[in-house]
């Protein structure tokens, strides 16, 4: 609910009309439903959580007694407020589909539902990307069919009001095969891809994403309300940005309407609105709540890279947002580290590595660690080998799924793999020379047999420099600058576009880091 004193109440009167309207859209439509109905996630083909208890929801008149009966289990309740809802005692997962039936004056049959680990793939547009833009995809369409992996997508929808339905036609489970991959999120599937045979359950993927979309506007109006820096700097904030907007609003239509008197073709877009804190956790999130889920995967924070400061408490307030709405307590959330790109593309990769910057992309993914690290059952997968200098969206796709995959197989099922690539553990000093020491890796190593690259070192000064690593032995690297003799600080990876070499065995990079504190481009 909105609150009378929050400043996104404070927009023009004639703004609010249409807010009223969809309050009531959201609400009021309930008693107008005769028959009874299941929610949109269930469908033909859907995937239901195994080992825990199973919200089963839908409509029904007031009053109406509603029976829901699925693998031997047969519950009942009666209708409030034009509205059912049930739980399935905890399921054993199975490949075999079976019928979900309910039961009201009328009848509602989903078939061939199966049992297995249900998963959420969300953020921006990286995660948005499809497989058929991915790199070299041919050959994964070809042979992507499975029963045992089931997508879902949710249809883009913004929304100044929380929403409980999804409301497009569209929404449907449907089996992994070339057709319906195409189109599918690439990370999710690639993540899907891996996850499911390695757990021999059926595996399903809810999709909702949306390109561009800051963190801010997939969290709770209450959630950005309870702190009242997200006030200040992200809620007060779109009044007048809306404000601007509809006034380039008008004048496009101005230009669209003398454009048409004339006879003349108007091909002008309409100016972009601005994001609505709160509008995608409205419109595609919410919805969603509280179908029974394993985790989420989370690929986003280009948006956020000017704010990176602030992403340390927001990423990790998004996070707790999702867990305690869904209340299913701590979930596992993995996100995926920014990948590298080259904001300033005429630099050449000399230029980048011989010349230390300050990086607001750097501090962002500084900021997914700082939250991985304080929050329990989250994982961060490090991309900094498959970025693509010159594009924001690098199209490999595949090593991004199968490190999320590699993350829920250790945080989520506790099965004995290495999820992660070299993380710092500590640093020693020897005269001019820095001993680093690292964790998880069992064969330190670089990817291509050369010397690592990537690291900065500075004294006391705060002046960076670029270092050499003279050894690379167990889990410890040596480095060191002629042009710092008495190094305290080192950096790795330490750019918008990291050219970096450190891995384990198993290949996985090493996540960039730093030792020092000095402020930061987004620091306050």
């Amino acid at each position: 609910m909105l609150r009378f004193n929050s400043p996104l109440m404070r927009l023009p009167s004639a703004l609010l009309v249409p807010v009223a309207a969809l309050a009531f859209l959201a609400t009021g439509r309930d008693c107008l439903h005769a028959d009874v109905s299941l929610h949109g996630l269930f469908t033909d083909h859907a995937v239901l959580q195994r080992g825990r208890p199973v919200p089963v929801w839908g409509r029904a008149d007031d009053g109406e007694e509603v029976t829901v009966e699925f693998a031997g289990q047969s519950v009942s309740t009666v209708a409030r407020n034009g509205r059912w809802s049930v739980r399935l005692r905890p399921l054993k997962a199975s490949a075999e589909g079976r019928s979900l039936r309910v039961q009201g004056r009328t009848a509602v049959v989903v078939s061939d539902v199966v049992v297995g680990e249900v998963w959420i793939c969300s953020g921006q547009s990286n995660m948005e990307w499809p497989l058929s833009a991915s790199h070299e995809p041919a050959a994964d369409i070809a042979t992507s069919a499975n029963p045992n992996l089931r997508l879902f997508t949710v249809v883009k929808r913004r929304s100044p009001v929380p929403q409980t339905d999804l409301d497009h036609a569209s929404h449907a489970w449907g089996a992994a095969s070339p057709e319906a991959v195409r189109r599918f999120s690439a990370v999710g599937y690639y993540f899907g891809r891996d996850l499911q045979p390695a757990l021999g359950v059926p595996v399903g993927l809810i999709h909702t994403s949306w390109g561009g979309s800051p963190a801010e506007v997939w969290m709770s109006q209450d959630t950005l309300e309870d702190d009242h820096l997200y006030a200040r700097d992200i809620l007060e904030p779109y009044v007048p940005s809306l404000k601007v907007h509809e006034a380039a609003m008008s004048k496009w239509r101005a230009a669209k309407a003398a454009a048409e008197a004339k006879g003349e073709n108007f091909n002008q877009g309409s100016p972009w609105a601005p994001w609505r804190p709160s509008e995608l956790y409205n419109g595609m999130l919410r919805p969603l709540m509280p179908y029974a889920i394993a985790g989420a995967i989370w690929y986003q924070g280009e948006s956020n890279a000017g704010r990176a400061w602030q992403y340390r408490s927001l990423f990790a307030n998004m996070i707790r947002n999702w867990r305690g709405d869904w209340g299913q307590g701590d979930f596992p959330f993995l996100a995926v580290q920014l990948a590298p790109w080259d904001k300033n593309r005429k630099r050449s990769i000399a230029d980048i590595t011989a010349r230390p910057v300050e990086s607001d992309w750097a501090e962002l993914r500084e900021a997914q660690n700082h939250v991985a690290a304080t929050l329990p059952r989250v994982g961060v997968a490090v991309i900094t080998d498959v970025g693509d200098k010159d594009d924001i969206h690098p199209t490999r796709k595949a090593p991004v799924g199968a490190r999320l995959a590699l993350l829920a197989r250790t945080i989520a099922y506790g099965q004995a793999v290495e999820s992660s690539g070299p993380t710092f553990a500590s640093m020693g000093r020897s005269g001019s020379t820095l001993v680093l020491n690292f964790n998880h890796v069992r064969g330190l190593k670089t990817s291509d047999g050369a010397a690592p690259t990537g690291f900065s070192v500075a004294g006391k000064d705060g002046v960076w420099h670029r270092a050499s690593a003279t050894e690379v032995s167990g889990s410890s690297v040596r480095l060191g600058s002629p042009q710092v003799s008495h190094p305290l600080h080192v950096r790795y990876g330490w750019d918008d576009f990291p050219v970096v070499n450190l891995v384990n065995a198993q290949g996985l990079p090493a996540s960039p880091f730093r030792t020092d504190r000095f402020r930061g481009l987004t620091e306050p």
